[in-house]
């Protein structure tokens, strides 16, 4: 390969970055105080009553599910499943740190409900290319080329957090796409998609814990349980566990060679196919 190829290569993966548009499903029971949308590689509009979740304590997550539209995108049932529990698992993870986490239909002073609203699958045939393109090219030059700004994939996601009474204490409507930088190739139809649901998850999950939405650049020092977890150890609390365990080392190398999450992560629940259209809000538990 010359190098003027490889700064072709180089100047087009930088530009790369699949777009999805944010998508309202109609689950959230209200999306009248959600703010103006605003991001760059995540865009999302959200909503955070900081003083009504002061007095929580403990937590419960209803199973995420996919829309109708969302689900029919995504052809197996298990990759469906893998993207919703691994979104789950990083916000009940990183939930941990501040909550009691609680079983699904167990008694909770918060509720949170996801819904995924859109997926856009990722071109399993390109994944595979450029993952031969950055590996071939590590051999021979001080840094790999980015993975090529083709067949990328995308999520959007809706969530909220309801108290004990039926109040809505937090919502958000998000939507990201891959990019050639941060995201890893896999070969997968949900390749990215599973990347992005972590994120997503992380992103809630912690405007849940301080009362306003992060920044979109946030760094922290990890907790010592959320370093076990990603580790694949057992996590804080047993409610966490319903959605399998992190793949932890074994999932880093299997990303970096391309490899399809479901090599390394053995999720356990399968993903509800359709959420419900009315815009009324569940009964929480009691």
């Amino acid at each position: 390969m010359t190098l003027a190829c490889i700064a072709t290569l180089v100047a087009l993966t930088v530009s790369g970055c699949s777009s999805v548009p944010l998508k309202q499903g109609g689950t959230l029971q209200s999306y009248d105080r959600l703010g103006p949308a605003k991001g760059n590689l995540s865009t999302s509009q959200a909503f955070v009553d900081a003083n009504g979740l002061l007095g929580v304590r403990s937590v419960s997550i209803v199973p995420t599910s996919f829309s109708a539209s969302a689900a029919a995108r995504i052809k197996r049932a298990e990759d469906r499943a893998l993207v919703s529990n691994a979104l789950n698992r990083a916000i009940c993870i990183a939930l941990s740190d501040k909550y009691q986490m609680v079983s699904a239909g167990q008694p909770a002073d918060l509720m949170v409900r996801t819904v995924i609203t859109d997926v856009v699958p990722t071109n399993q045939g390109m994944a595979g290319v450029s993952t031969v393109v950055s590996l071939g090219s590590s051999v021979v030059l001080p840094v790999g080329i980015p993975r090529l700004p083709v067949g990328l994939g995308g999520l959007a996601v809706e969530a909220e957090a309801l108290d004990r009474n039926g109040t809505q204490r937090a919502a958000i409507v998000w939507s990201r796409g891959a990019n050639s930088i941060t995201n890893s190739p896999r070969v997968s139809e949900v390749g990215d998609a599973y990347d992005l649901a972590s994120s997503f998850g992380s992103h809630f999950a912690q405007m849940i814990a301080a009362g306003k939405e992060p920044p979109a650049l946030s760094v922290s020092m990890p907790s010592g349980q959320r370093i076990q977890s990603f580790l694949g150890g057992k996590p804080k609390y047993a409610a966490c566990d319903a959605y399998g365990r992190e793949p932890g080392v074994a999932g880093i190398v299997a990303g970096k060679i391309g490899a399809p999450p479901s090599w390394t992560d053995k999720s356990v629940q399968q993903a509800p196919a359709a959420p419900p259209l009315s815009r009324s809000a569940p009964t929480p538990p009691r």
